[in-house]
This record gives structure tokens, C-alpha cells and sequence, in this order.
């Protein structure tokens, strides 16, 4: 594997203030975004994902003003997700300083939109975040939900995961319900089964709880390493997780 992995440190906001739960529920604050985000980066992450994660559901934008204020403050490239609606919405987010957009419930109502995405913004501006849970009726064995996790779709994840990877967007990234905030490892088959049908970048998201997880979902395929927990709550250092997947003989950002 010659890919260098990025160590991605993912913020979940309500409010404007950053959260971390399990399973997507049982919600406990984890602090201000912007302290967050400048200790990450003087800690050596790669990049910063954040999301406002009641945005969709509350039908109303990203807040640009956080936006804003990580802009100015961050050294490492964000992703921003949560509320991004449409091609004009995305704009704006990137406008006020986000690199990248993530985007999941909108364009699985609309999947056109990640094509309209792609040619405005570029396709490494996109990423598109698929929020799965297993389920054993699915040919691929995992569904599709939207709406933050809450509203199954009775959609095949990997058919929907082929789907977006044909609009050519520059990332994928997959959040296994079941494994969300638990710490029991990444949900592996699930990052295969989306390596197996890109060849774009693929998040591992969801499940993180040991350096050695990290290892797997990088073995499994993984070019992106997201966690939250295990990063907010100080249980992993970043600079001792690179050193760790190097000697695994993993290549990573220094």
C-alpha cells in the first residue's frame, strides 16, 4: 500500500458546540469547536471533519459562522457537512472557509445533485457521507439511512455507494451505525465491500477505540481514518497513532 493514510479528527456539532455519542444517540458535550480544532492541529492532524449534525433534521443551513471562525483559525484543510441542501448551499460553506463539503441525506433525494456538485465545485471538493446499518435483507447486507441516522430507505448501501462513485466524486465516506462511538473496532467488511467498487478516497468512519483498529480499517482498505471519541476524550494521541500505524508499516503525513 504506497497511499499515505490522513488521520482526519471529526467534530459533531449541535448548537455550535461540539458532541460525541454513541450509536448516534446519548449526546455529551466535548467542547468549543474552535479550541478543538486549533488543539487538533497543533497535535498533528491531517485534516478536521465537522458536521452540524441536527442541521438536515431541523431543515435549516450550516452555520456559517462556525465556519467562519475555524476557518481563521485552523492550519489543516476541513470538510463541512450537515444542512447542505444544494449546490448554492455548498458554495457558500466553501465560500466561508471550508475546503470540502459533505454531503449525505439531499443528494440521496436527489443523486443528480453530486453530478451539479462535481462540475461547480470540482470533485475534490465533494465528499459524500453514506450512513449505513446492517441489515441482513440488503444484498450487500447493509441499508442506507438518511436524515442523521434516523430513516432507513430500504436502499442497498453498496448499490447507493456505486451510484455515487459513477457521479466521480473525490471521497466516500461510510458511518456504520452499528459501530458509531462504541470503540469496538471499525466495521471492516463495510469498508471493503466500498473499496472493492472506488477508486476514490474511503473514509473509515464509526467504531475507532484502538490504535490496532486503526491498522485494520487501513489494512481493509481505508485511505482516510476518522475517529472522535477516542480523540476528544484524549484516550489516543495523534502523534502516537502515526508512530504505531508507521510501525505497522503503514505509510502516514508527517
Amino acid at each position: 500500500m504506497n497511499r499515505k493514510l490522513t488521520i482526519m479528527p471529526c467534530l459533531d456539532m449541535i448548537n455550535g458546540r461540539v458532541v460525541k455519542g454513541v450509536n448516534f444517540v446519548n449526546i455529551k458535550d466535548a467542547g468549543d469547536p474552535v479550541e478543538c480544532c486549533k488543539a487538533y492541529c497543533a497535535a498533528g492532524a491531517d485534516e478536521l471533519a465537522m458536521l452540524d449534525i441536527t442541521a438536515t433534521v431541523e431543515g435549516r443551513k450550516t452555520m456559517l459562522e462556525v465556519v467562519r471562525k475555524v476557518a481563521d483559525a485552523v492550519t489543516v484543510p476541513f470538510t463541512m457537512g450537515g444542512g447542505i441542501s444544494s449546490v448554492a448551499a455548498a458554495e457558500e460553506v466553501l465560500k466561508a472557509g471550508a475546503n470540502k463539503v459533505s454531503t449525505s441525506s439531499a443528494v440521496f433525494r436527489r443523486p443528480e445533485m453530486i453530478g451539479e456538485m462535481v462540475k461547480e465545485l470540482g470533485a475534490d471538493k465533494v465528499t459524500v457521507a453514506i450512513d449505513v446499518a446492517q441489515n441482513a435483507a440488503m444484498p450487500s447486507g447493509y441499508e442506507v439511512f438518511i436524515d442523521g441516522g434516523r430513516t432507513a430507505t430500504g436502499k442497498d448501501a453498496i448499490e447507493w455507494a456505486k451510484q455515487v462513485n459513477d457521479y466521480g466524486v473525490a471521497c466516500i465516506l461510510p458511518t456504520s451505525k452499528s459501530t458509531d462511538g462504541v470503540r469496538t473496532g471499525y466495521d471492516l467488511p463495510l469498508i471493503r465491500k466500498i473499496r472493492e467498487i472506488t477508486d476514490a478516497s474511503v473514509v473509515a468512519s464509526g467504531g475507532a477505540g484502538t490504535m490496532e483498529h486503526f491498522a485494520e480499517a487501513a489494512e481493509a482498505g481505508a485511505d482516510v481514518l476518522l475517529a472522535a471519541s477516542v480523540f476528544h476524550f484524549h484516550v489516543i494521541g495523534i502523534p502516537e497513532l502515526k508512530a504505531f500505524l508507521a510501525s505497522r508499516g503503514l505509510s502516514v503525513r508527517t
